[in-house]
């Protein structure tokens, strides 16, 4: 399976970049992952719902530019399905029995991703009702998909 997180914004603080290899590397050895990052655009502060939207708009044409034809498209957003750890490996799990080769999973940035992609993707997920800051939800979202992928092979992981 191929997995490819395209992510809206670059990682400068070295524990996320160091973390994001560590489960990057574990991952290797279950799947072909990609990450793929694209420019994010500056937010004024106290900007406009109006310009967040443009700026919204902006990072989304970057990031559908890198989803591929087929993918089976996860945006993670607030109010998307909240899955278990157990539940979320059984989801990828029978994605591939399904036949998919290719789940792309999306973050947004700072203020989230574009209603166009959100309405394109195959499926929203969340990983809470709290609200992580986007850098960090990359390192979350690439422990799951491990623990995932830990669940599907029998293998141990702290619960």
């Amino acid at each position: 399976m191929k997995i490819t997180v395209v992510c809206v914004g670059k990682i400068k603080e070295k524990y996320l970049i160091d973390a994001i290899a560590e489960y990057s590397k574990r991952l290797s050895r279950y799947c072909d992952l990609e990450i793929i990052e694209v420019a994010d655009e500056k937010t004024p502060d106290k900007a406009s719902e109006h310009e967040e939207n443009l700026i919204r708009e902006k990072e989304a044409e970057r990031v559908a530019k890198q989803i591929p034809d087929g993918a089976y498209v996860i945006a993670t957003a607030i109010g998307g399905k909240e899955y278990s750890s157990v539940e979320f490996s059984e989801k990828i799990e029978k994605l591939g029995v399904d036949g998919v080769s290719h789940i792309v999973f999306l973050i947004g940035g700072s203020i989230g991703l574009d209603m166009g992609l959100l309405q394109d993707a195959d499926e929203r997920i969340s990983f809470s009702r709290m609200t992580f800051p986007h850098q960090l939800m990359r390192v979350i979202l690439l422990e799951q998909i491990y623990r995932a992928y830990r669940i599907m092979k029998g293998e141990p992981y702290h619960k």
